[in-house]
């Protein structure tokens, strides 16, 4: 088996750490969710096998890339929450940092918390100054966890045929 070296990271009440085998489970539940996933993709919520297939591409962009998307888990119960990171496959229209949260977890805070961790892992150790969060226009609460973390609103994108605010960060301050 290959050992990946996927750096963990830890906030004040969540840990972002590399995908295991028992995060199947929860990750099919979060994505065979609509409430979830009608702002991303194409949509509709997943089927196991697509959502078993999306886990092997995140853990393949973290091979190819040196980055990638961490599974969320809270510090407290250890629970699994959601998927928080850096996103660029190929195709991808810019280097992006995106979170997808369990609807038990919304409004926690804990997007604004994830997505904070990965934009300074971006700038510290990706050395990255073109951030952006690739956001459907109705998805207000996205939109406001990217603002929040000071993102401004910079064009629209298609993305996978379908309208896609960019939401571009500032660069690091020097």
């Amino acid at each position: 088996m290959i050992e990946l070296q996927i750096p963990e990271l830890t906030t004040e009440r969540l840990r972002l750490r590399a995908f295991r085998a028992e995060d199947v489970e929860p990750y099919v539940a979060l994505m065979a969710d609509p409430e979830v996933t009608r702002y991303l993709a194409d949509r509709r919520p997943l089927t196991r096998d697509e959502a078993w297939r999306q886990l092997a591409i995140f853990v393949g962009h973290w091979v190819l890339r040196g980055f990638g998307l961490w599974a969320v888990e809270e510090c407290a119960s250890g629970e699994f929450v959601g998927r928080i990171g850096c996103l660029e496959p190929a195709g991808w229209p810019a280097f992006e940092i995106a979170y997808t949260l369990r609807r038990a977890s919304w409004g926690r805070g804990y997007a604004r918390e994830g997505a904070a961790a990965a934009l300074a892992f971006a700038r510290e150790t990706l050395h990255r100054d073109d951030v952006v969060s690739l956001i459907r226009p109705q998805n207000t609460g996205s939109i406001r966890v990217a603002t929040v973390l000071g993102a401004r609103f910079d064009g629209t994108v298609n993305l996978l045929g379908a309208p896609a605010d960019v939401y571009r960060y500032p660069p690091r301050s020097s």
